[in-house]
């Protein structure tokens, strides 16, 4: 590998583990209602909120109410993001060269659930289809509401490993209100500002035309970007104001403001680690989890930098030079942003399929078999690699707890996991949650690559290219993600309706049973350590996770990763 690359790989690494403590003890400070330096000005905000919407902060909730406050809210966006999607025209400002109609109500629907889900999937073009109004009010508000909402189930999962004989896990909407006005707002004001300085836009200027030097017309766009940008990364949202997403200059203009972006994605997720092994005690285990996340994260920028750099050998076949040289930056450079290379475009194609975050600065459809293989991979593990406001944390604490039940049947010893019992019940929702994403993605797929209305969407690439596609479009929806290849045309009913169910199944058909996994240790009291308890503290276990994880999403998905990027790569080799 280019030491250049690992230089700014390490750079970006380095970054994440300086924060994971302090920022760790800040939500450990903001969720237990601890002192804060921003108390004296957001607690009277607070109190009015509540007053206004007649919430009563010292009433917990049980799970079943928690889940049930989580889908209201989700309802709610959907229900307010599509109406004024609808709606747009009236709310657009008299601008002669730009005017966006309404959108039809099911590709509105499929943003607005999109948007509420954190997954951002986008079927359309965001200069040339949405108002102003629709991007910074209906967008971004949800950019805050639904990351808080995924931050807020986040700790109240963490709170059932750390309660004992009780039996609710704290308040939905004081969880929210807390995550939105103590974490995102702040955050998003600071990285907004940072953007700005960078050369973001951040207006609600009229579109300006132009003459190209080929003497072509142009619109060069304007509006209110940065935002919008910012919260989009640290929300785990990842859907841009632009079509290009971060690969347009307005959005991404430069390596720093690029950096800036990858580092809002990830913090928070790492920095939850910390705040786990705080709430519940055990600050080794949220090391030893924050390491298993690292490491995972070093193989797949490994394996991808080494794909893309190596090129394609049907053009070397040729005696087309892929090399480095004075005259070129070397490798597989098609689709990708030469502003950026290849280090920079492995860095954000790692961070955003690790995460929540589909936001991309290059065209993934043009990555070499194996390139695009690993952001597969990284879709399917489940966002236990950083992933997203809280799903990143509990996607990997269940992992962790697979490990344990399966470590504790070879023992003949009854699965414990920090001092909780993994009896039946929890058996049960563990295993719950394990099956929902293979039995929501393989059939969608299958079903894309076999019915009439989800072939019409491949005409651009073929075979076993084309199954990829499939696979990461499901894959990326069911992960709240939103990435996608670009040769899928995805604005028809079909793709409409399947990517909805979805984004649906991956946000409220695995909250509901981690709620419930949540609630049932709330209720259970902690059993002390003894000499047969596993230990969860040392990088032992975590290798267990490792080894967990790989054959968990092994046995759901390699067949089909072999028939899609495999397959792709051996016919790349034997040439045409």
């Amino acid at each position: 590998m280019d030491p250049r690359h690992l230089w700014l790989y390490g750079v970006f690494l380095f970054a994440v583990t300086l924060c994971v403590r302090p920022l760790g003890r800040y939500l450990t400070h903001v969720f237990n209602r601890e002192p804060t330096l921003l108390d004296p000005l957001l607690l009277p905000l607070e109190r009015r909120l509540y007053r206004l919407a007649g919430i009563h902060p010292q009433q917990e909730m049980s799970w079943q109410a928690y889940t049930g406050a989580l889908i209201v809210a989700g309802l709610l966006g959907v229900a307010f993001v599509t109406l004024m999607l609808l709606l747009q025209p009236l709310g657009q400002p008299a601008d002669p060269h730009y005017r966006p109609g309404p959108l039809s109500f099911l590709l509105a629907l499929n943003t607005a659930i999109s948007f509420a889900t954190t997954t951002t999937w986008q079927a359309y073009s965001g200069e040339s289809a949405l108002s102003y109004l629709s991007q910074s009010l209906a967008l971004t508000s949800q950019n805050f509401l639904a990351g808080g909402a995924g931050l807020a189930v986040g700790i109240a999962f963490i709170r059932g490993f750390s309660r004992r004989h009780c039996d609710t896990l704290g308040n939905f909407w004081v969880d929210l209100t807390r995550a939105v006005l103590w974490v995102l707002l702040p955050m998003s004001l600071v990285g907004g500002l940072l953007l700005v300085w960078q050369g973001v836009p951040q207006n609600w200027h009229a579109y300006i035309p132009l003459k190209t030097l080929a003497g072509a017309g142009q619109l060069l766009p304007q509006g209110p970007v940065a935002s919008l940008e910012f919260i989009k990364n640290l929300g785990t949202n990842g859907g841009g104001f632009f079509a290009a997403n971060g690969a347009h200059p307005y959005a991404n203009p430069s390596g720093l403001s690029n950096l800036i972006g990858m580092l809002a994605i990830v913090l928070l997720p790492a920095a939850l680690t910390y705040t786990f092994g705080q709430m519940t005690q055990r600050q080794a285990h949220g090391w030893v989890l924050y390491g298993v996340m690292v490491t995972l994260f070093c193989a797949g920028l490994g394996l991808h930098d080494r794909a893309e750099q190596a090129g394609n050998p049907r053009l070397a076949a040729q005696a087309i030079a892929q090399q480095e040289s004075p005259w070129q930056s070397g490798g597989n450079m098609e689709g990708k942003e030469t502003r950026f290379g290849i280090a920079s475009t492995t860095l954000t194609a790692i961070v955003t399929s690790n995460t929540a975050t589909g936001s991309i600065n290059q065209s993934i459809d043009s990555d070499t078999p194996l390139g695009g293989g690993v952001l597969l991979i990284n879709l399917l593990l489940g966002e236990v690699v950083f992933g997203g406001l809280g799903s990143g944390l509990y996607s990997l604490v269940l992992t962790a707890l697979v490990a344990v039940f399966v470590t504790g049947l070879m023992i003949g010893r009854t699965p414990e996991y920090l001092g909780k019992t993994l009896g039946p019940q929890e058996v049960k929702l563990i295993a719950l949650y394990t099956v929902i994403a293979p039995a929501v993605i393989l059939p969608l797929g299958a079903l894309a690559l076999i019915a009439p209305a989800g072939l019409a969407g491949l005409a651009t690439n073929q075979g076993a290219h084309n199954l990829t596609a499939v696979l990461i479009a499901y894959a990326s929806c069911f992960a709240n993600n939103g990435m996608s290849f670009g040769g899928m045309s995805v604005d028809s009913p079909f793709y409409h309706l399947t990517t909805m169910l979805a984004m649906l199944a991956g946000r409220f058909g695995l909250a509901a049973p981690i709620l419930a996994l949540a609630g049932c240790f709330a209720r259970q009291g902690r059993r002390p350590q003894s000499a047969g308890t596993l230990p969860t503290d040392g990088w032992g276990f975590g290798g267990v996770i490792l080894a967990t994880l790989l054959l968990v999403v092994g046995l759901s998905f390699l067949p089909v990763w072999v028939m899609g990027p495999l397959v792709e790569h051996l016919q790349m080799l034997k040439g045409p």
